[in-house]
C-alpha cells in the first residue's frame, strides 16, 4: 500500500482527496494535517511514502514543510498542490526538494496516478504547470544558441527523450513512445541532466524548449 499524507488548511479539501485516493485500492491515507508544522511531525513519526502539500498553510507554509520533511524524512516523496498560475512558487518548492506538482483542480484519476507515479520515485509535473514554466522563459536569441550548445553533446537517442522530457511526459510515457525499457530511459536522463548540467527534470524541460527541441 502506498501510505498517503494530505496537508491542506482546508478540511472539506482534505476531505475531497482522502476519498478519491482511498477508492484506487493500493493508497492509504494514514495522516492529515492543517499546517506545515503538523505535516512535517505527521512524516517524522510515521511512515508516510506521499506527501501531499498546499503550498499555501498557516504556521508554516508548503515550501518550508517541504524543506523540514526533506530532512525528518528523506524518503518521503513531496507532491505540492498549487493553484494556476504560481510558477514562482513551483520554481522555489522544486529548490525545497518537491517531486511534483498537480494543480488543485486536477482530477480524480489522474490524483491518483500522480501518487502512484510519485511512489516510485519518479518526478510528477501537471502539463498546465509545465507549459506556464514554458512560457516564463520565451527564450533570446543569445539564451537559444546557448542552450543548443548545451546540447550538443548528447546522442540522438538522448535529445529524443529530452524533447519527450520537455513535453511533459513521464519515464513510462517516454518509454512505450520510443520502444525502451523504464530503466533505459532513467539511464538517458541522468546523462542528459549530467551532461547539460541540469539539476532536476523541469531545468531539462526548460532547456529543451530554449534549444527549439520541442520543434522538431
Amino acid at each position: 500500500m502506498i501510505r498517503v499524507l494530505i496537508a491542506d488548511d482546508e478540511a472539506l479539501m482534505r476531505t475531497g482527496i482522502r476519498l478519491v485516493l482511498e477508492n484506487a485500492g493500493d493508497i492509504e491515507v494514514v495522516a492529515e494535517a492543517g499546517n506545515g508544522n503538523e505535516a512535517v511531525a505527521a512524516c517524522r513519526d510515521q511512515e508516510v511514502h506521499v506527501a501531499l502539500l498546499d503550498i499555501q498553510m498557516p504556521v508554516k507554509d508548503g515550501i518550508a514543510a517541504a524543506e523540514g520533511i526533506a530532512l525528518a524524512s528523506p524518503r518521503t516523496r513531496v507532491v505540492m498542490l498549487t493553484a494556476y498560475g504560481q510558477e514562482q512558487s513551483v520554481s522555489r518548492a522544486l529548490r525545497a526538494g518537491a517531486n511534483g506538482f498537480l494543480l488543485k483542480d486536477t482530477g480524480p484519476m489522474e490524483l491518483i496516478r500522480a501518487v502512484q507515479t510519485a511512489a516510485t520515485g519518479e518526478p510528477v509535473l501537471a502539463p498546465r504547470i509545465m507549459k506556464r514554466l514554458m512560457e516564463r522563459h520565451v527564450s533570446s536569441g543569445d539564451r537559444a544558441e546557448t542552450a543548443r550548445r548545451r546540447v550538443e553533446s548528447l546522442t540522438p537517442a538522448e535529445r529524443d527523450v529530452l524533447r519527450l522530457l520537455g513535453q511533459g511526459l513521464s519515464n513510462a510515457e517516454i518509454a512505450t513512445a520510443m520502444h525502451l525499457s523504464t530503466s533505459t530511459v532513467k539511464a538517458h536522463i541522468s546523462r542528459i541532466l549530467t551532461r547539460t548540467d541540469c539539476t532536476n527534470r523541469v531545468q531539462a524541460a526548460v532547456l529543451a524548449h530554449d534549444a527549439g527541441l520541442l520543434a522538431s
